[in-house]
């Protein structure tokens, strides 16, 4: 196989292989255009709130700024809450090509609220979430996750 290949994801082909990862602080509109102008053939938005979005936070919405923004794009959501999550999927939906849910941060403030990495150790709610989120758009839906909590919650297997 070749290094760069074209992939799909859902109904959406991506020119290659090469996805920017979703990062707090770094991935904003700018640093995007750059990466989409030396042939990424994907790029994520910042992770964005579910809860935040749930609850109209204008700052929040500014992560979410695709002008001049080349296509496929996709959107990082993050919370532990279904309802939340299920309001944040539909929001992004016109804005996104591929709607990430993020299972995989380990930041403190992320997840003290059992959201991000927190939900390796709730599988039960884990898997709800991705179900209602795929449930509740029409858009690819992929998820960010670590292999376990820890080295004694190995659990991507349990998710795949």
């Amino acid at each position: 196989m070749e290094l760069l290949h074209k992939i799909k994801i859902g109904d959406v082909e991506l020119e290659n292989n090469i996805i920017l990862a979703p990062m707090a602080g770094i991935t904003d509109l700018p640093f995007r255009l750059i990466c989409k102008s030396f042939g990424a053939g994907a790029v994520c938005t910042e992770m964005v709130s579910a809860k935040a979005l749930m609850y109209g936070d204008e700052k929040t919405k500014l992560l979410l700024n695709t002008k001049g923004e080349k296509r496929p794009i996709i959107v990082q959501i993050f919370g532990s809450d279904i309802e939340a999550m299920k309001v944040a999927s539909k929001y992004v939906e016109d804005i996104a090509d591929i709607i990430d849910i993020n299972m995989g941060c380990p930041a403190p403030k992320v997840v003290k609220n059992g959201d991000g990495s927190k939900l390796l150790l709730d599988i039960d709610l884990a898997v709800s979430i991705a179900k209602e989120v795929v449930n509740t758009v029409s858009k690819p839906v992929t998820v960010k996750l670590r292999k376990g909590w820890d080295n004694k919650h190995i659990v991507y297997e349990e998710l795949r």
